[in-house]
C-alpha cells in the first residue's frame, strides 16, 4: 500500500486528507478500525521513542501518547504491590511488555485518558486485557498474538485501532514537512541515545549508579520525542511527569513537577485507603482520585508526604538558563540531572546543584522536537 486516505486532518474541515509514501510501500498495515491523522501522527512517534528505548535498555517498553507527546514512557520492569493498586491492574502474573504499559499509562492516568498505545514488543493477551479496560484510541506495535488481536477486536464496539509496524523500517535520512504552502527540509533525527552521553558529569558529586543512568536515557529518549520545550521527571524505569510544550523552561519544570508530585501523593496512606464501587468508572475512580488529592489531603500532609519522595531523575531538552530549574528539581526528589549545558549561566547551574548534592551530566546535545 502506497497511500491511505483518512476521513479528515487535524479538523474535520482539513479535507482531503491521507498519508503516503513517495517511493515504496506503507511500513504500516491497519488492522482493525480507522486511524486518523493525529491517530497517525501519535503512532508514529510513540514507535520511534519504544523503539529506541528498546535499543537503548534492551528492556521491553511503551508509551502512552496524547497529542503528539508522551503522557508517559516505561520499561517493562515488575510491578510493586503499590502500583498495582494504584495503576488498577490485574492480580497474578504479567508480561513484562504489560507491564510496560501499565507503568506508561499509570504514570499520568489523567492525561493518558484516550491515549494512543505504543508497544516494542509483540502485543500479548495480558496487554490486550489491560488495554480493552481504558478509555484508549488505538495501538501500535511490531505484531500481535492472535488471542491479543482477538480481544483488541472487540473494544469500542470493534472500531479500536490497531496498527501493525514494519519493526525493520528505516525513514529516509531526509524529511520534508509542509507549513503555509513552504516546504521545509532537514535530515531525520537518528542521534543514538547512549550511555556515551553521560559521561561528562560536572558536579562534586560523580556516583551515577545503573539505575539512574538507565533512568537518565529513558528521560532523554522521551525527550526526543516530546514537544519542545519538555522537561521529564523519571523514577525506577517510569516516567513521573512530562512538561510538554512550555514557552519557558522553568513553567516546564514546574509543570513536570507538579505531575511528579500527584503521581507520588497518589501513594499516599489516604489515598490508597480510598475504595470505589465495582461499577464506578476507572476514569472516573481517576477523577476521584484526582480531587482528593487536590482538595482531602492538607497541605502540610501533601508537603510532608513529597519530602519523603528521593532518587529521581530530571531530563531537560535543551540547557538551564537559570539555577530556579534545579531549586524546582530538588522540591520533587530530584537527585540526578540530564542535561545539555550550554547556558552563560552553567556556573551558577552547577553551584545549585552541588548545594543539594545532585549529579548532573551537560548530554552536550539539544533534543528540540517540534
Amino acid at each position: 500500500m502506497t497511500e491511505l486516505e483518512l476521513k479528515y486532518g487535524c479538523n474535520p474541515n482539513q479535507k482531503p486528507a491521507r498519508i503516503f509514501m513517495e517511493n515504496g510501500e506503507l511500513p504500516l498495515e491497519v488492522l482493525n478500525g480507522k486511524p486518523g491523522y493525529i491517530n497517525f501522527m501519535d503512532a508514529l512517534n510513540s514507535w520511534q521513542l519504544v523503539k529506541a528505548l528498546k535499543q537503548a535498555t534492551g528492556l521491553p517498553a511503551a508509551a502512552s501518547f496524547k497529542h503528539v507527546s508522551p503522557a508517559g514512557a516505561a520499561l517493562g520492569l515488575p510491578l510493586s504491590d503499590v502500583e498495582r493498586q494504584m495503576y488498577f491492574a490485574p492480580e497474578g502474573g504479567l508480561s513484562p511488555i504489560a507491564c510496560a504499559y501499565i507503568r506508561a499509562r499509570g504514570a499520568d492516568r489523567l492525561c493518558s485518558f484516550g491515549d494512543w498505545a505504543a508497544l516494542s514488543d509483540t502485543c500479548d493477551a495480558d496487554t490486550a486485557r489491560f488495554l480493552a479496560l481504558e478509555v484508549s484510541d488505538g495501538v501500535i506495535a511490531p505484531d500481535y498474538t492472535a488471542e491479543a488481536l482477538e480481544i483488541l477486536k472487540t473494544k469500542r464496539k470493534g472500531g479500536y485501532n490497531v496498527v501493525k509496524i514494519d519493526p525493520d523500517y528505516t525513514p529516509a535520512p531526509i524529511e520534508r514537512r509542509n507549513i503555509f504552502g513552504i516546504t521545509f527540509e532537514q535530515g531525520y533525527n537518528d542521534l543514538p541515545i547512549s550511555e556515551d552521553m553521560l559521561k561528562n558529569i560536572v558536579t562534586k558529586n560523580k556516583d551515577l549508579p545503573l539505575q539512574a543512568r538507565h533512568d537518565m536515557l529513558l528521560a532523554l529518549i522521551t525527550l526526543k520525542y516530546t514537544q519542545s520545550n519538555s522537561v521529564c521527571y523519571v523514577k525506577d524505569g517510569q516516567t513521573l511527569g512530562v512538561g510538554a510544550g512550555q514557552q519557558s523552561r522553568i513553567h516546564c519544570t514546574r509543570l513536570a513537577g507538579n505531575k511528579a508530585d500527584i503521581w507520588w501523593l497518589r501513594q499516599h496512606p489516604k489515598v490508597l485507603g480510598m475504595t470505589f464501587p465495582e461499577n464506578v468508572r476507572r476514569p472516573d475512580r481517576d477523577n476521584a482520585i484526582d480531587a482528593f488529592i487536590a482538595d482531602g489531603l492538607t497541605a502540610q500532609e501533601k508537603a510532608e508526604w513529597i519530602a519523603k519522595l528521593t532518587g529521581v531523575t530530571l531530563g531537560s531538552d535543551a540547557f538551564f538558563p537559570f539555577g530556579d530549574n534545579v531549586e524546582r528539581a530538588q522540591q520533587s526528589g530530584v537527585k540526578y540531572i540530564a542535561q545539555p549545558g550550554g547556558s552563560i549561566r552553567d556556573d551558577q547551574v552547577i553551584e545549585t546543584a552541588d548545594k543539594f548534592g545532585m549529579v548532573m551530566a551537560f548530554t552536550g546535545m539539544r533534543l528540540f522536537h517540534h
